[in-house]
C-alpha cells in the first residue's frame, strides 16, 4: 500500500462524531454496550449452531457465515473509534485509512452477496420444497460463501487499486470517525470527478443490483406464501419477516450513501455509525433471538452445561 512520491500526507485526523467531551464518554458507553453485545451475540450464534446437530442446515450455514461477517465488520473501526472518544487528536496513518476502506467494502460487498444466497435458500425452500435437499447442498452453501467472499474482496480492490495513488498534499482532516471513502477522495489534491463517478458506479451498482435481486425474489416468496394456509407457511412468513427486516435496514443507509455520495450531510456521520457499529448487531436480535429453532438450541445447550457442571 505505498503510496506516490506526490503524497505528503503520512496520516489523516478524524474529527469524530463530537468535541464535546459529555457527549463523547455517553457515546463511549452506548458503543461499547452495542460493540460488546453484537461480538458476543454473534459469536453465540456460531458455536450454537456448530454444536447442534438440529441445525445442521443451508440457512443456518449461511446464517453462521453471516455472524462471522459482522464479527469482522465490528471490528474493523468499532474499537479505534472507542479509543479515541479519551483522545483529543484523533490520527490514523495513512496505510492504516487505506486498510479500513479495504476491509469495509470487503466486509460490506460479501454480506451483500451472503444475504442474496439466504434469500435464494429461502426461495427454493418455499417454493420448490420437494427439490429442496437437492438443490441446497453443502458444496453449493460453500461455492455460495467463497463467491460472496471473493466478489467483496475483489470489490474492494477495485476501489483501493485507484485510492492509494491520489496525491495526498494537504489537507487531512476527515469529518467522520473512521476513513470513510467518499470523504477519503475528496482530500486529493486534483479534480476527482472522474473517480468520484467510478466510486458511485461501483458500489451503486453491487448494492442496488443485490437490492432488485432480494426484493425481487422476497416478492415471489411472499406470493406463494400468501396462496397457502398452513403452519408451514405461517413460519416461513415468520422467517421472511426477519430477512426483510435486516434487509431494508442494512440496504437503506447503503442506498443513501451512493445516491448522494460526495454530498454529506451531518446526520450522515450518524448513519455511519448505524451502518458500521449497529447493523452487526441485527443478526443476533432479528435473525436468531426471534428463531424459535435457535432458542430451542440455546436452551438444549445451556441444559448441557448444566448438566456437565453439575456432574
Amino acid at each position: 500500500m505505498a503510496h506516490t512520491n506526490e503524497s505528503v500526507v503520512s496520516e489523516f485526523v478524524l474529527l469524530g462524531l463530537s468535541n464535546s467531551w459529555e457527549l463523547q464518554l455517553f457515546f463511549f458507553a452506548i458503543f461499547s454496550l452495542v460493540y460488546v453485545t453484537s461480538v458476543l451475540g454473534n459469536i453465540m450464534i456460531i458455536v450454537i449452531i456448530s454444536s447442534d446437530s438440529h441445525l445442521n442446515s443451508p440457512m443456518y450455514f449461511l446464517l453462521g457465515n453471516l455472524s462471522f461477517i459482522d464479527i469482522c465488520q465490528s471490528n474493523f473501526a468499532t474499537p479505534k473509534m472507542l479509543m479515541d472518544f479519551f483522545v483529543e487528536h484523533k490520527t490514523i496513518s495513512f496505510e492504516g485509512c487505506m486498510a479500513q476502506i479495504f476491509l469495509l467494502h470487503s466486509f460490506v460487498g460479501s454480506e451483500m452477496l451472503l444475504l442474496v444466497a439466504m434469500a435464494y435458500d429461502r426461495f427454493i425452500a418455499i417454493c420448490r420444497p420437494l427439490h429442496y435437499s437437492t438443490i441446497m447442498n453443502r458444496s453449493l452453501c460453500i461455492i455460495f460463501v467463497f463467491i460472496s467472499w471473493a466478489v467483496g474482496i475483489l470489490h474492494s480492490i477495485s476501489h483501493l487499486a485507484f485510492t492509494v495513488d491520489l496525491p495526498f498534499c494537504g489537507p487531512n482532516e476527515v469529518n467522520s470517525f473512521f476513513c470513510d471513502l467518499p470523504l477519503v477522495i475528496e482530500l486529493a489534491c486534483m479534480d476527482t470527478y472522474e473517480m468520484e463517478i467510478m466510486t458511485l458506479t461501483n458500489s451503486g451498482l453491487i448494492s442496488l443490483g443485490c437490492f432488485l435481486a432480494l426484493v425481487i425474489s422476497y416478492t415471489i416468496i411472499l406470493v406463494t406464501v400468501r396462496h397457502r394456509s398452513s403452519s408451514g407457511s405461517s413460519k416461513a412468513l415468520s422467517t421472511l419477516t426477519a430477512h426483510i427486516t435486516v434487509v431494508i435496514l442494512f440496504f437503506g443507509p447503503c442506498i443513501y450513501f451512493y445516491i448522494w455520495p460526495f454530498s454529506r450531510l451531518s446526520v450522515d456521520k450518524f448513519l455511519s455509525v448505524f451502518y458500521t457499529v449497529c447493523t452487526p448487531l441485527l443478526n443476533p436480535i432479528i435473525y436468531s433471538l426471534r428463531n424459535e429453532d435457535v432458542k430451542s438450541a440455546m436452551r438444549r445447550l445451556r441444559n448441557h452445561h448444566v448438566n456437565s457442571w453439575k456432574n
